[in-house]
């Protein structure tokens, strides 16, 4: 029996010792089949996840410039991120974040084995990825490189992403990326987005206390953003400011101080107000042109532009005199208005209001309106350089043209007038006559050369008719446009090309463009003078009176006869503006002229955009002499007691020689009105399809020879009547 009970015992033993081989060979073949899954997991992680070549670099915000270096707007689509280098981030604010989110930083090797076992202990303990334990370069490569989905395949990414970026950059290089990548809320990324955004500084002027505030956010940005919860927020700062006791950035007695210390956040309004906005997105859609949207809005451009923050602030206080008669279905007050100026010297625009609302269409380029009298300069310049002088005689009396017959604004005729008084008091029968006489095509020729770009000379309707001495114009003229074309005559005669953007800067500090400067003479410096010298009567005692400044200026009203617009477009020696008032759509403005509200505007503008230029008159050239002539019939007055005469400038060898007999003959301009009207129509009638030739210039300089207009259809006065 026992022999027995032995050979089953082995034989039992045999047994258990096959299964337990059995058993130990299917737990290594589970064994490696698992490992085998494992790196195959781990191996498709790694193919699959972004490679790391050059630069971590995150899409970072434009900003845009003032022309004083002032910061004038950030532009960004979705992140709103100003990347700054390590050297401008303060060392207590690199400490607040190694201290809140990575004590060992500059220890490990991109991964910290303490924080992977205790991200381990925690996740099987809540059943779940609830604690990461990531290091500062793991939330970089997260941040960076990968999405925020809280999965094995992406921790394992993120791990060997962090070894490659150790390996790639130095501990400074990565922090700085960190810094500048990380979210803060409030569309702010990056820390100095951030500080701009809850304290209205830039981060390297930020104090501890604030250091510790910004570097509790990232944590859970929407519930520790002090705009939102700054309860919360204060308690997280505390935490960090802890933090940095205990690893030895700080010591108590500071702690205590920062702790103490009140916090003042930016106000909301003056964050969220928009700064020379129509002005932004004209330069935006620019530089969107040029070099395309990614590099607007995620390259980090630098825009260095003309606009004067100061002047600008002017214009937009002053266009706020705008009135208001409703608001329309796109809650856009009515009427709107628009203002721009330029520096007539460089053809800066120092500033510019397309209107008032947050639409998109600015008025200031954009809105093609009809300039009324304010487009008669171009008549009176075209006049001034065939003969003309601002002496000469036209007879403001009745007159037709076909069946149009021009009247003035007060629907009076006021008889022989000079050229002078005519453009001062703005009669619209003298600016028909003028253009009658010289000819429609050349003040067409002036005003484009001077930068009217609108004008229409071809094709049926066109400008080539005499409606256009009075600004009845097929499509109209834009404020831009026409300020810089009065801004020739501030310049002596000279065009300047209106510049918004002087210079783009690439995150690099690669200048991407740089203006440069270019002129043009386009009239002769004498008639520019001549002319400046007439618009200063329409200010000082003329249509635009309420545009007095109380410094040597020169401007022009500008209305419509439907009271659909209204203008004042003036300068002085350093600064040319124009203002329009008008509804979008259809609507009138009752009885509101370019010489009241809008006259006013620019003299507000004016008067506060000027004050830190010392007062100068404009310049006058050589050749310009002085006559005493007779108001009567603008001939040479030698006697001194004669009332009926003043002093007159003229371009020196058009001065009158002849002795006035005015005084001494009866006033017959009724008879003489007669024969100026057979004439007037005879000539008329003999105006052909053949566009003139451009005028002559006097050469006190060489001129440019400008393009000539093309020939358009013969005229179709059916004018639209300059008011004042």
């Amino acid at each position: 029996m026992s022999k027995k009970h032995n050979e089953q015992g082995q034989h039992d033993r045999r047994r258990r010792g096959k299964i337990g081989r059995l058993i130990a060979i299917a737990l290594i073949v589970f064994a490696v089949m698992v490992a085998g899954a494992g790196l195959g997991f781990v191996t498709a992680s790694i193919h699959t996840m972004p490679s790391l070549k050059g630069e971590i670099r995150p899409a970072a915000s434009s900003q845009v410039f003032d022309s004083n270096g002032k910061l004038i707007a950030t532009i960004h689509s979705v992140e709103n991120r100003l990347p700054v280098s390590i050297n401008k981030i303060p060392k207590d604010l690199q400490n607040a974040f190694i201290a809140a989110e990575d004590a060992r930083f500059y220890q490990h090797i991109g991964i910290d084995p303490r924080g992977i076992l205790r991200a381990i202990w925690a996740n099987i303990t809540d059943r779940g990825v609830s604690e990461g334990g990531s290091t500062i370069t793991q939330q970089l490569a997260k941040n960076a490189l990968l999405s925020q989905e809280r999965t094995l395949k992406r921790k394992i990414q993120e791990a060997v992403l962090a070894l490659q970026i150790e390996r790639q950059y130095s501990k400074t290089e990565i922090l700085e990326m960190y810094l500048n990548q990380i979210y803060f809320g409030q569309g702010a990324y990056g820390v100095q987005a951030a500080a701009q955004v809850y304290f209205g500084k830039n981060v390297e002027n930020l104090s501890l206390a604030e250091c510790a505030m910004l570097a509790g956010i990232p944590k859970s940005p929407n519930y520790y953003s002090p705009a939102n919860n700054f309860k919360a927020a204060k308690e997280r700062q505390l935490t960090v400011l802890n933090q940095m006791v205990k690893y030895g950035y700080i010591d108590e007695a500071t702690e205590e101080k920062a702790k103490k210390e009140e916090i003042k956040l930016a106000s909301p309004s003056a964050k969220d107000r928009p700064t020379a906005s129509y002005f932004v997105d004209y330069v935006v859609q620019q530089l969107i042109d040029k070099y395309g949207a990614d590099a607007v809005y995620k390259d980090g451009l630098k825009i260095y532009t003309s606009l004067d923050l100061d002047m600008q602030q002017a214009a937009e206080r002053a266009m706020a005199q705008l009135p208001t008669a409703y608001t329309d279905k796109n809650g856009i007050k009515q009427p709107q208005g628009a203002l721009v100026a330029i520096d007539p010297h460089t053809g800066y625009i120092k500033a510019m209001v397309g209107g008032r609302g947050n639409d998109q269409f600015n008025r200031a380029i954009m809105a093609e309106r009809q300039p009324g009298s304010a487009f008669k300069p171009f008549v009176y310049l075209a006049a001034l350089e065939n003969g003309f002088t601002a002496a000469s005689i036209i007879d403001d009396s009745p007159i037709s043209f076909g069946n149009w017959s021009p009247v003035n604004y007060d629907g009076k005729f006021h008889g022989p007038v000079s050229l002078r008084t005519a453009l001062e008091q703005s009669l619209n029968v003298v600016a028909v006559k003028l253009a009658h006489q010289v000819g429609v095509d050349k003040p067409l020729y002036y005003a484009q050369q001077m930068g009217i770009s609108t004008l229409v000379l071809h094709g049926n309707p066109n400008d080539r008719n005499l409606a256009m001495a009075l600004g009845g114009l097929t499509r109209g003229v834009t404020p831009l446009e026409i300020a810089s074309a009065y801004g020739v005559l501030a310049n002596r005669g000279i065009r300047v090309e209106p510049v918004a953007i002087i210079k783009v800067v690439d995150r690099n500090g690669k200048v991407l463009e740089q203006h440069t400067h270019r002129e043009k003479i386009v009239i002769n410096e004498r008639t520019a003078y001549l002319l400046t010298d007439m618009l200063r009567g329409v200010i000082t005692h003329g249509t635009g009176t309420r545009a007095n400044i109380g410094r040597p200026a020169a401007g022009k009203t500008g209305t419509t006869s439907d009271y659909k617009d209204a203008w004042f477009v003036g300068y002085t020696p350093d600064l040319v503006a124009a203002v329009w008032l008008g509804y979008d759509n259809d609507g009138y403005l009752e009885g509101i002229t370019g010489g009241s509200i809008p006259a006013s505007i620019w003299r507000t503008f004016m008067s506060s955009a000027l004050a830190k230029y010392p007062v100068r008159d404009f310049v006058t050239p050589q050749g310009i002499v002085v006559a005493t002539i007779s108001t009567k019939d603008g001939l040479l007055v030698t006697d001194p007691n004669n009332k009926e005469s003043r002093k007159e400038i003229f371009i020196e060898g058009t001065q009158p020689t002849q002795p006035s007999q005015a005084t001494n003959k009866p006033n017959n301009h009724d008879n003489k009105d007669e024969k100026d009207k057979k004439s007037d129509e005879q000539a008329d009638n003999k105006t052909g399809d053949k566009a003139l030739p451009p005028p002559p210039a006097r050469q006190d300089k060489p001129v440019t020879a400008p393009t000539t207009p093309a020939t358009p259809p013969p005229p179709k006065p059916e004018p639209k009547k300059g008011g004042p």
